[in-house]
């Protein structure tokens, strides 16, 4: 059956930021849908307490505001020694990466217990704004006393996934596809879409 002659849904992907849309078009391109960015002047207050939260409140939001289906992701760093920090606030833990992985740094100090993982939840809507499907990928790993690689973005220098021996940002972009914590979240999540009548 080919592409062409199927019509595509329209997906809405409840960012801004148009890094994120090709991400999720890694993943869901074999899919029949049409990811579109939510309309910039269309923002989503975080309130919630968890990833999952999150990502329910931009994916229903986005939804019932467009009137189509929306899919949000949320994801952080979570490191057990510092009680989960810096947790929903990972984006917001300081003025650019090389901050934001500074103070983790810093505040985990010498601390001998290094365990982290990254957590990423996804969220898909229908344009009523009820929850279609949802699912959290986790990847675990530690943190290292100093970056290492120089792909990626945001911690992925400071996160060691002992799985591959690496730190995420020295992963080929297909190695992170498949072990991050947005592509096993994903992984989860992409054999329900399918099943899914639209």
């Amino acid at each position: 059956m080919s592409h062409s002659s199927r019509h595509q849904t329209p997906l809405v992907v409840a960012t801004g930021n148009p890094g994120k849309l090709k991400e999720m078009q890694h993943y869901l391109g074999d899919l029949d849908w049409a990811l579109e960015l939510k309309p910039k002047e269309l923002d989503v207050e975080e309130t919630g307490t968890t990833f999952i939260a999150n990502a329910r409140l931009k994916a229903t939001q986005v939804a019932i505001a467009t009137g189509k289906w929306a899919i949000a992701d949320d994801s952080g760093l979570a490191v057990d020694a510092l009680d989960g920090a810096p947790g929903l606030y990972s984006a917001r833990y300081g003025q650019d990466d090389a901050a934001r992985i500074d103070r983790v740094l810093r505040e985990l100090g010498p601390h001998p217990d290094r365990s982290a993982q990254f957590i990423c939840a996804v969220v898909l809507a229908r344009p009523d704004g009820s929850v279609a499907l949802e699912e959290e990928g986790i990847c675990p790993g530690e943190i290292l006393p100093s970056p290492r690689g120089a792909g990626g973005f945001g911690y992925d220098p400071i996160f060691f996934v002992p799985e591959a021996n690496r730190t995420y940002a020295e992963m080929t972009s297909e190695q992170k596809h498949e072990l991050s914590h947005r592509g096993r979240a994903f992984a989860l999540i992409l054999p329900q879409l399918k099943r899914l009548s639209v």
